[in-house]
């Protein structure tokens, strides 16, 4: 079966809504690596969207799986409970950032951690609106989709978004809006659109994922705490994308020494299996009622002994230190192509969740078609990359963290004569 007839069954039969980067339709993977159906071998610089930070198939993950699949596959948490949902959340109240009392919900997806966050909270303070970031993604769902700064694809042809959610500049200092902006912009819609006092929340990424792989300063981050705490106002920080040791720490937060209220997990948590979570201040989770929260596949027992493996690993494998080794390679291999390839304009992020960007040599402006070439040109040699930001001139590496050193090299290797090849191509 050839990768066309692939594509062609599934343009018969799968929604043109489900974008598809690549055209490679995997049969198996191993660690960091992907073989397609024709036996062709990709290094995978995607991890499922940052999924599979532990590597895919880990064996302790894989192991743990089994051992579950011979006890139960599913008897809803709510029905018949078990002892590794409640121990699972006993451990991540133990490692969310915050040093008080915690609580913790288990549910499927990233989008449904983050409309549960936004549930508990307008319970916890009886207020409804919710302020987001521009460029910052949370999800496909409704509330997911009018939290998240950007309309194309995401937005655009679905109609009224829910109401009471409100945007302000994220600070991207290479864009023209610094920490300050930002906060004079929030101050201003404190005074022109909503009243503070009816915030029940600000939800960040303290890391953006889709919105570009841009940091949020520390003191830009204190500053929202203030003004959280001084306005009775929750802050959650979305932590999807940028958990479980990506950064170089467990959580983002951890940087910077900034306790949200509420954080929710997701991707990296269960190495591949379905299983998010939001942990918070216990008095805030609680404020919901009894039924209020929960789902039937919610904490779905497989998940669960996904995540505990995961978290083992990351532990035994010291993959916080490994992050930030293996990031410092990636930004100072791409920093030694700048005099060659000067549509290089920035190089960034902390631990392993970096990022390059792009401009036109020409006009000086974003150049999402670099990017693209750029990507194209891997993806033939062998290397799966994702391109992301609010102009699509972002490649953004998420490769797993357990990646092998001589893969690791190759892959660096094919990203330094891609991105050559591209310049020298324009």
């Amino acid at each position: 079966m050839t990768a066309i007839t692939l594509t062609e069954r599934k343009n018969a039969a799968v929604s043109r809504g489900v974008g598809v980067t690549t055209q490679i339709y995997a049969d198996r993977a191993e660690n960091s690596e992907i073989w397609d159906k024709q036996g062709r071998r990709y290094i995978d610089f995607a991890s499922g969207i940052a999924v599979v930070n532990t590597g895919h198939r880990h064996p302790r993950v894989i192991a743990a799986v089994r051992d579950q699949l011979d006890r139960f596959t599913h008897t809803c948490h709510q029905v018949v409970p078990y002892e590794t949902y409640v121990r699972l959340a006993e451990r991540l109240n133990e490692l969310a950032p915050g040093n008080f009392a915690k609580k913790t919900i288990f549910v499927t997806t990233g989008a449904e951690a983050v409309e549960n966050a936004v549930k508990i909270a307008r319970a916890a303070t009886s207020r409804s609106a919710v302020i987001a970031f521009g460029g910052g993604f949370h999800g496909r769902t409704f509330m997911g989709m009018a939290l998240t700064g950007k309309v194309v694809p995401y937005k655009v042809g679905f109609g009224a978004m829910p109401g009471d959610v409100f945007h302000v500049p994220f600070p991207v200092e290479l864009h023209g809006v610094s920490a300050e902006q930002s906060l004079a912009a929030l101050k201003k819609l404190f005074a022109a659109d909503v009243d503070p006092q009816r915030v029940a929340a600000i939800i960040i990424e303290p890391v953006q994922g889709e919105g570009g792989f841009y940091a949020a300063p520390a003191a830009f981050l204190r500053a929202l705490r203030e003004i959280c705490d001084q306005n009775g106002i929750l802050l959650i920080a979305d932590e999807v994308q940028t958990g479980f040791a990506r950064t170089g720490k467990m959580f983002a937060m951890d940087h910077h020494e900034v306790a949200p209220d509420l954080t929710t997990m997701a991707k990296g948590l269960a190495g591949g299996f379905p299983l998010a979570a939001v942990t918070g201040r216990a008095e805030i989770m609680d404020a919901p009622g009894p039924g209020g929260l929960g789902g039937t596949y919610g904490g779905n027992p497989i998940g669960i002994a996904a995540a505990h493996a995961v978290l083992d690993v990351i532990q035994d494998e010291e993959l916080c230190d490994r992050a930030n080794q293996l990031g410092a390679r990636l930004k100072q291999r791409l920093e030694s192509l700048r005099e060659r390839a000067p549509e290089i304009v920035d190089i960034r992020g902390p631990g392993f969740m970096n990022a390059v960007e792009f401009n036109d040599k020409a006009s000086k402006l974003p150049s999402a078609d670099f990017a693209n070439k750029v990507r194209l040109i891997a993806l033939e040699k062998g290397l799966i990359l994702l391109t992301c930001g609010t102009f699509g001139n972002v490649i953004r590496f998420l490769s797993p963290i357990t990646i092998q050193d001589d893969v690791f090299g190759e892959a660096l290797d094919i990203l330094e004569a891609s991105i050559l090849e591209a310049s020298a191509d324009i």
